[in-house]
This record gives C-alpha cells, sequence and structure tokens, in this order.
C-alpha cells in the first residue's frame, strides 16, 4: 500500500511536469511567430529558425522545474546547471532571432553573455523560490494575469542585457568586430534588442507558467463517495504529509491542501476523517503540522541560548538583541514562512473546530490541545525574542499574574537603535508575518474556548488543560501561562 501511495504521489509531479512543458512549446512557438511579424525580422531559413529557437526554449525549460523550490535554501549545483542552461540557450535562441547578416559566431557569443545575465539575476533574485498564491484561481486567469507583468520585467532585462553585452562585445578580443558607423551595425543592434526581448519575454511567460502550474493546489483525497472515502479518507493527505521529503513540492502542496481542509467548509467530510474514533488520524494530524513550528523553535532558542540553564536564560532574553547570542546560520528558517503559516492556520483551525466537530472528544482525549496551545506559544515567545521583545521580571508590588512578567520592549536608547536596525530587514519583516500569524491562530482557539478557558482560569486548571506539563520548547511554563492568559485578556498585540 505504502508503494501505491508513492506511486500516486509522484504522478502528481510528473503530470504537473508534464503540462508546463507542452504550454511552455506553445507559448515561446507564440513568441517567435509574433516576432516573425515584425518588418525588420527576416530570417533566411523561418522553419529552421524556429526550429532551433523552439529546441533552445525547451533546453532551459527543464532546469526550471529542477531548480525551483518552496523551500528557500538555496541548491548550488542546480543554480550552477540552470546558469550553463540559460547561457547556451540564449546562445543559441539569438541566431536563431536576430539579424541573418550578422555572424553567427558573433550572435552566439553575445547570446551568452546575454543568458548569463539573465541567469545571474534569476539566482540572485531567488526567484526560484516558489511562493504560494494567497487566491487560488483557474490556471488561465492566473497566467493570464501575469502576461502585462512578464512583459514589463522582459524589456527592462532585455534593455539592460542588451547594453551590458554590447560593451562587453566591444570590450571582448574576437575576430568578429567591424565599424561601429556601418549600416550593418546599427542593423544587428535592432534586431538583437527585439530578438532580446522575444527570448526573455519567452522565459518570463515560461516561470510564470511554471510557477502557475506548481502553486496549484492537488487534492489529496479518494473521490467522495469511493470505498475509500467511506473508510478512511486521510490516507492520501497523510502518506503525502509523512512519507514525502519535508523540502519538497509534494510536502508543500500536502500542507497547502490540509490548510485549506482545515479552514473552509467545503470538504467537510474529509475534515470529519480527521476526528475518527480512535484518535489515530487526529493525533498525526496535528503531529505533522507542530513539527515545523518546533523545529522553528527550538533553532531560534539555539540561536539564543535557550538550552542553558534558567538563570542564564532569563538573562540571555534581557540582552539587547546585538548581544544575545543568535546564530544567524538560523535566520533563513525565517525565510519558510508559507509552511510555518500553513501549519499554525491548520492546527489552530482544526483545533477551533474541534469544539463543535469532535463527536468523541479525541483532541481533548488525546492531549493535542495542550500540545498545540505550547507549541504555538512557545514559537511566538521565539519570534518575538528574535524580534528583540523582551520578557522583563517585574517586582513584586508590580506582578501582574502568578509569574510576574510584564511584556515590553527594552527602553535604552542604544538597544533601540540596534532594534531598529534589526526590524528594517527583510529578515525581520519575515519574524514579523510569522508573529502576526501565530497571534491569529492563538487567537482563534481562544475565541472558540473563552467560556471554558475563563472558567478554568477562575478554577485555576488553565494551564491543566491547555498548557504542557514538560519544558517548553521556549521559555519557561511560567511565561506560556502569563502569555495565554494575555490572550484570554484580548490584550496580545
Amino acid at each position: 500500500m505504502m508503494s501505491g501511495s508513492r506511486g500516486r504521489l509522484e504522478l502528481v509531479v510528473k503530470k504537473r511536469l508534464m503540462s508546463f512543458m507542452i504550454w511552455q512549446s506553445i507559448s515561446s512557438s507564440l513568441v517567435f511567430l509574433c516576432f516573425l511579424c515584425l518588418p525588420f525580422s527576416s530570417p533566411h531559413y523561418p522553419l529552421l529558425s524556429f526550429l532551433l529557437f523552439l529546441s533552445s526554449q525547451l533546453l532551459l525549460s527543464p532546469t526550471f522545474s529542477l531548480l525551483s523550490s518552496p523551500h528557500p535554501r538555496p541548491r548550488l549545483p542546480l543554480s550552477l546547471l540552470f546558469a550553463t542552461a540559460a547561457s547556451f540557450s540564449a546562445a543559441l535562441s539569438l541566431p536563431a532571432a536576430a539579424h541573418p547578416s550578422s555572424p553567427f559566431p558573433r550572435l552566439a557569443l553575445r547570446g551568452f553573455l546575454i543568458g548569463s545575465l539573465f541567469a545571474s539575476h534569476y539566482l540572485f533574485q531567488r526567484r526560484w523560490l516558489l511562493h504560494f498564491p494567497i487566491i487560488q484561481r483557474p490556471p488561465f486567469f492566473s497566467f493570464k494575469m501575469g502576461v502585462p507583468s512578464a512583459a514589463q520585467q522582459a524589456f527592462k532585462l532585455s534593455a539592460l542585457a542588451f547594453v551590458i553585452s554590447g560593451v562587453l562585445l566591444e570590450l571582448l578580443p574576437h575576430p568578429f568586430k567591424f565599424s561601429v558607423a556601418t549600416t550593418r551595425f546599427f542593423a544587428e543592434q535592432l534586431t538583437t534588442f527585439a530578438a532580446t526581448f522575444a527570448i526573455f519575454f519567452s522565459w518570463e511567460l515560461t516561470h510564470h507558467l511554471h510557477w502557475v502550474l506548481h502553486t496549484k493546489r492537488s487534492i489529496f483525497a479518494p473521490p467522495k463517495g469511493s470505498a475509500a472515502a467511506e473508510t478512511n479518507p486521510s490516507e492520501h493527505l497523510l502518506s503525502a504529509l509523512e512519507e514525502t521529503t519535508p523540502t519538497s513540492l509534494l510536502r508543500y502542496l500536502a500542507h497547502l491542501d490540509l490548510c485549506m481542509v482545515c479552514e473552509n467548509n467545503v470538504d467537510t467530510w474529509r475534515r470529519a476523517g480527521f476526528f475518527e474514533e480512535t484518535s489515530e488520524t487526529y493525533k498525526r494530524v496535528v503531529d505533522v503540522c507542530l513539527k515545523p513550528l518546533e523545529h522553528l523553535a527550538t533553532k531560534l532558542g539555539e540561536g539564543s541560548g535557550n538550552s542553558v540553564d534558567k538563570a542564564t536564560q532569563l538573562s540571555n532574553q534581557l540582552l539587547s538583541p546585538t548581544e544575545a547570542r543568535f546564530d544567524f546560520k538560523n535566520v533563513e528558517e525565517l525565510y519558510n514562512f508559507q509552511l510555518y503559516a500553513w501549519c499554525s492556520r491548520s492546527v489552530a483551525s482544526l483545533t477551533a473546530c474541534s469544539r463543535k466537530e469532535d463527536k468523541f472528544g479525541v483532541a481533548q482525549l488525546s492531549g493535542s490541545n495542550a500540545a498545540v496551545v505550547s507549541t504555538l506559544l512557545s514559537c511566538l515567545l521565539a519570534v518575538e525574542n528574535f524580534m528583540g521583545k523582551k520578557t522583563n521580571l517585574q517586582s513584586p508590588n508590580q506582578l501582574l499574574g502568578p509569574a510576574g512578567i510584564k511584556w515590553a520592549t527594552v527602553n535604552s536608547g542604544r538597544v533601540d537603535v540596534a532594534a531598529g536596525k534589526r526590524r528594517s530587514g527583510p529578515v525581520n519583516s519575515k519574524a514579523y508575518a510569522i508573529a502576526d500569524v501565530l497571534k491569529t491562530s492563538i487567537y482563534q482557539i481562544v475565541s472558540a474556548f473563552h467560556d471554558e478557558m475563563l472558567a478554568g482560569a477562575k478554577a485555576n486548571l488553565l494551564e491543566k488543560d491547555w498548557i504542557t506539563t514538560g519544558k517548553p520548547l521556549f521559555g519557561t511554563r511560567e511565561m506560556l501561562i502569563q502569555k495565554l492568559r494575555i490572550f484570554l485578556d484580548f490584550r496580545a498585540t
């Protein structure tokens, strides 16, 4: 059964790759045919030029799929492969589309330079990173909406590459130079710019098409009404969440599908399958959602010295952002924002829905509610600590709760400057985004169980029902309890 589910999962990626290659060929063909309609575009052998142009595009297209990944960690070997493919693809495409009187080696050299510039920009801007859209639209409309921006981006890049490659072509020693004042030179420049735009526009459409097809939602479920849907509707999804590589596209697609099932009321029969009587499915779903969040809290905790004894831990948390012992190698974890957002939203929505949909009480009896709230709070503490938001211990006459913890930012001018520098960077913008998602998720659970939590707080049972007894991933148990009370009073900002 495991091999069968693995085969079905691999088929999802193969179908997307096949669709991508087919539609990419169509879009590249249309770009070249439109280019042939220009008055100054007149290759001697149009059919041969078309086949050469299309073949060069197909040389680069598979590397888009090989390089792209939803995980933010770059892969150097595939980056080099992409840069090489882009350089040689442009070296073939430019002679196929440019002025026929220009020497083939000269055009191939300029195309190689143009392709290298495009690859450098593509890799430096991390455009290989797959960002999933907030709203899932039909592929045709998503592709159509991106065509104008693709043309604008292609024009900017082609203008820049045209100038840089032209300068390099005149500076580099080669035997194919001719006088700048000749008519042949100006004809070459005109057709070269148009051909460069055609190449880059085709590549931008390919990039956008790849994004549309590979970020489209996949439904990991058996057909509704089938025997599998009646007996075990969650097995396909759980297989994708547990058996695939953590950084693979399939794992991210599975988390996207899980998030939409937990948040929306369209596939309620699938969500009902999570609350089956044995509670095994519910615990597996919660576990796959909490693992990435636990990983984030642990990594940020290691960077700030959270693994040491309590006294050292609290003193580290009172340091400024520049004094705290952050391991900036773990900063890249913050770029995996969309996975953390899906996991947080999924587990919060599922916990909130369990109040009305959990007929067997598996969420409460399995201890999953306490694990979910504790993990979300620990992760939030770790992220806020990274951003410079500190936990200040108050004097006895200033206690606000059982632990006497007040949340505030450090007031010294030196720390404010340091924190300001970090807040202005892209890394900290990701941290703020993750913190917002975590707060929203915690508030979703608190709003659903507000009456129960208030009653538990009055009876001093709040921590027993909603906070795990072991040591948290970040901070202390008292911090988690006080933070939960702040959410219960709707004072967390």
